[in-house]
């Protein structure tokens, strides 16, 4: 079982929003990781077979997905990031249309149905209309049509958005399990949906894949580059201006723990810290590091 990704490019107009990508995706939780635009629905998408590439090909067990056409759909699930349904659908009724569109018997989406909702705790909602439901079981609706037909290959886009922490967790552990004899492709900026489950990840820049490994492997490219510091709270903005900071925590006698990245030690008594994923992931997407330094100082002046 493997996904082959072979050169594949996708322009729109003038824009190139996937370039030369080349990905061998093998069973296991995949982590796709990258920052919004960097072009990871575009690259979902056209494994999903909804947008056709400008250029390079994807292959199925050696076959190009559009000629194994039905064949493909059948054994492939996707949660898009972004999903509809008739305001009127009961969940039972969504998930019964869904699983009417994938061919699955009257006798299987009996079981599948009950089996998921119990699965993702829906049971007590599914003969409530999904318009009624909060964010987070709407999104738990949508990932149940998503494992309706025991997908080869499942493909998931942003998958935690409007989860809970403890829902996000429980996710997780479905996922990981589901994917022991699976291929499991999560699409995602949430570094913590794949740094502890994903057998592999590659990570997208500017419409290219510009690092690939396991999670243990790409936070190699940190070493030496994390620290831990400590700093008089009244110097905060300071160093901030000047350095790129992580995690801060207030200590007391108004001192503030910090962890930021740098090529070399730059706080007063810095020690080295085990670099994690998310540093590699705020290194190399530094604005994002900055939209997190906005967040703190709102809720700190909060």
């Amino acid at each position: 079982m493997k996904l082959c990704i072979e050169h594949l490019s996708k322009n729109f107009q003038d824009k190139k929003a996937v370039d030369d990508v080349s990905l061998r995706i093998t069973p296991g939780v995949w982590g796709l990781l990258g920052a919004n635009g960097a072009g990871k629905t575009t690259l979902i998408r056209m494994i999903a077979g909804i947008l056709v590439p400008s250029s390079g090909k994807i292959t199925y067990d050696g076959i190009d997905i559009r000629d194994l056409g039905e064949s493909y759909r059948s054994i492939f699930g996707y949660l898009p990031q972004e999903f509809g349904f008739y305001p009127e659908f009961t969940v039972k009724d969504y998930l019964e249309y869904m699983a009417a569109l994938k061919g699955l018997s009257r006798q299987k989406t009996r079981e599948k149905i009950d089996l998921l909702l119990d699965t993702l705790s829906l049971s007590d909602v599914r003969k409530k209309r999904i318009v009624k439901l909060s964010g987070g079981m709407k999104r738990r609706v949508v990932i149940a049509q998503a494992l309706l037909n025991d997908p080869e290959v499942l493909i998931l886009d942003e998958p935690t958005s409007g989860l809970d922490p403890g829902e996000r967790v429980r996710f997780r552990n479905l996922l990981s399990e589901f994917a022991q004899d699976r291929i499991v492709l999560i699409s995602t900026h949430i570094v913590s949906d794949v740094e502890y489950i994903a057998t592999c990840n590659a990570i997208m820049k500017d419409g290219g894949i510009i690092a690939e490994g396991t999670t243990e492997e790409l936070v190699l490219e940190m070493e030496g580059r994390v620290w831990n510091g400590t700093i008089p709270d009244t110097e905060l903005l300071k160093y901030e201006r000047e350095n790129r900071i992580v995690n801060l925590r207030n200590e007391a006698g108004h001192k503030i723990s910090v962890r930021y990245i740098s090529d070399n030690p730059v706080l007063p008594c810095s020690v080295p810290a085990s670099p994690r994923l998310e540093d590699l992931y705020l290194w190399l997407f530094p604005q994002d590091t900055h939209r997190e330094e906005d967040m703190k100082h709102e809720f700190m002046e909060g």
